[in-house]
Order: structure tokens, then sequence, then C-alpha cells
């Protein structure tokens, strides 16, 4: 029978290299720790500070969006019967009253002529939003006020002749007025006022009424 085999202790310098090898193993786990644990700690860091700004800058646009537009005229206790006849109005272009029983449509659309006062009322009480120039406007500021509302359902534009203002934007009981297009309050205006809380009707139909 053969006699079993001995482990013959390492030699010291053998010994020492593979404690040192452990050692340095040891030393690379923690730093491989530290560093996974640093750069966790500051990716959770990146996200909680951007998530903050986002919801802060979001926050803060909502508050801007829900402001006052400055300059918007408002009228109160504005009749809302129907009529068979022409309506003598307060306010010219009308920003709400008495009106027909028939809306103008006001899906996106523009109109090249006068529309009549007591349909496009109606309209305003559905929610939109009435884009309206004489011929003080430069015909650029017609073609991109034109653009936007063949964009935004639930508003209209038409010509006004009589107005004051080269460019009025009215809703039911509102009214702004701009010199151009360019003016940031119109944007706002129609954030705010299309199918807006003023709207007496809201949801009501913008189809099916009145075209041109």
């Amino acid at each position: 029978m053969g006699s079993a085999k001995q482990n013959k202790p390492l030699p010291n310098d053998r010994r020492a290299r593979l404690d040192e090898m452990r050692r340095q193993a040891r030393a690379r786990d923690r730093r491989n720790r530290i560093i996974t644990v640093t750069a966790s700690v500051a990716v959770v860091a990146a996200l909680v500070v951007g998530g903050t700004y986002l919801f802060t800058a979001a926050e803060e646009k909502q508050k801007a969006d829900a402001a006052p537009v400055e300059g918007v005229r408002t009228w109160k206790d504005l009749g809302r019967e129907h009529v068979d006849k022409a309506v003598s109005y307060k306010m010219e272009p009308p920003a709400g009253g008495d009106h027909s029983p028939a809306w103008m449509n006001c899906n996106a659309d523009v109109y090249d002529k006068e529309i009549p006062n007591e349909n496009a009322v109606h309209s305003l009480e559905h929610g939109a939003v009435w884009v309206t120039y004489n011929s003080k406007a430069a015909e650029a500021d017609v073609e991109k006020l034109s653009d936007k509302v063949s964009a935004t359902p639930y508003s209209l534009m038409s010509p006004y002749k009589d107005q004051e203002s080269p460019i009025a934007l009215s809703a039911w009981g509102h009214r702004l007025e701009v010199k151009d297009a360019s003016d940031p309050r119109i944007d706002r205006f129609f954030k705010q006022y299309v199918q807006g809380p003023q709207t007496p009707e809201p949801g009501a139909a913008c189809t099916g009424g009145v075209g041109a």
C-alpha cells in the first residue's frame, strides 16, 4: 500500500505573496464598494435635484399660465337668451349676450368675410375664442393668426371693420386687444380661454352650426 501524501508547508516567501494577493483583493473589493455606493448616492442626489427643479419649473409655469392676462377687459351679467333678431351689443366685437339659436362653426374655422355677431356670440358660449381684425392689421399678422386658429379647435377668426384695435381676441365675457400678432399675451389668452372656466356651456359643439 502506498503511503498517504502529506501537505508540505509553503515556503515563507510564497506564503507572503499569497497573503499580499489576498490583502490586495480585499482592498480592491472595498474600493469597488465605496465607488459603487458613492456613484449611487450621486445618481440619487442628481435625480432628486433634477426632479425638484423640473417640478418647481412646471409649477412656476402653471402659475404663470393661470395668472390673469394683463389688459383683458371683462363683462359680467351677460344675457344668454336665444333670439331671432339682430342684437345691439354693449361692446364691439361682442363678447357675450343674447344670441342666435345657431352657432358659427368654430372648429378652427377661418372666415375671410365678416360673420354675424349673433352666431359668433353663440360660439363664445360654447367656449370658443374669436379672433377679429380690421384694416389696420398687417397682412403678415393676419396670416400668422390664421395659422394659429387653423390649428386650434374651439376657435374662429374673421375680419371686423368696426373694432378700434387692429386685432382683438374675444371669449365669453372677456376681450384682449393687441396691435400685432407677436404679442405674447395672445398665446396665454388662448391657453386660458379656449374651453376655459368662463365657458357657459363647456364641451358644446363647434361643428354643425352655421358656416361661411
